[in-house]
């Protein structure tokens, strides 16, 4: 088995200051890091709505990892981390639209705060090449 590693940058400037990647792939295993709805101007996207939050962070990271040869079916464990409990029916409309059919495991965490105020969510997710349904 070839478990050669590929680190793959995002586009977040803070990934390179910080020294960590956002998805890093080692053979069949594909880990994503937590991932805010910060757009590459640096700005919070859907501030004030956890719908349009999750949403815009499920859409970058399928479209990352789809651009690295990963498909969603392949994701097997997505953590949603919200700051507050009340947005669950919002992310779960979100993360339904990407994920009722291939049903990853999912752990959802409240947490206090996220690094900015308007920040409501951060999801990370796990992938295994070739574990398609």
């Amino acid at each position: 088995m070839d478990f050669t590693r590929k680190n793959i940058h995002g586009g977040a400037a803070f990934e390179d200051k910080a020294g960590y990647s956002r998805v890093v792939m080692a053979g069949p295993f594909v880990y994503v890091s937590g991932t805010t709805a910060i757009t590459p101007e640096g700005t919070v996207y859907g501030e004030g709505n956890p719908y349009e939050q999750a949403k815009y962070i499920f859409e970058k990271l399928i479209k990352l990892l789809g651009d690295n040869g990963v498909t969603k079916e392949e994701v097997v464990k997505v953590n949603i981390y919200a700051t507050s409990s009340s947005y669950n029916g919002e992310i779960t409309r979100a993360y339904s639209e990407f994920f009722k059919e291939s049903r990853p495991c999912c752990t959802w965490l409240g947490i206090k705060e996220l690094n900015r105020p308007t920040q409501l969510v951060e999801i990370e997710m796990q992938a295994i090449l070739g574990a398609k349904i």
